[in-house]
């Protein structure tokens, strides 16, 4: 049973830009924090953005602040991740979480999330 999948990954060179869409289930909807992990070949998954869906505060990760806005669209059980500027270090498989605040704040732990889709890969060539 599918909860959370996400689309529009692809292929783009440096500099250039994708959005990332997740259609949210409604057994995920449920949970308070939303956001946007990624993993790279031989490294660890890490958060890239966070999103408490009461009233959208966000936080993302270093490096991508700046470039990457996360954003959700309610009406259509959607969240997003706009990703500009691209870099090759951006290049990951990227997974849509739904999970748990801590101490009342949606951080970007990846023991928090426990609803992952199945990634949509995204591929950045210098």
């Amino acid at each position: 049973q599918v909860q959370l999948m996400e689309s529009g990954g692809g292929s783009v060179q440096a500099g250039g830009s994708l959005r990332l869409s997740c259609v949210i289930s409604i057994y995920a909807r449920v949970r308070p924090c939303m956001g946007w992990f990624r993993q790279a070949p031989g490294k660890e998954r890490e958060g890239v953005a966070v999103i408490y869906v009461e009233d959208n505060t966000t936080r993302a990760a270093d490096s991508v602040k700046g470039r990457f806005t996360i954003s959700r669209d309610n009406a259509a059980n959607k969240l997003y991740l706009q990703m500009n500027s691209l870099k090759s270090d951006d290049t990951a498989m990227y997974y849509c979480v739904a999970g748990y605040r801590d101490a009342g704040v949606c951080r970007l732990e990846r023991n928090d999330y426990d609803y992952w889709g199945q990634g949509t890969q995204v591929n950045v060539s210098s």
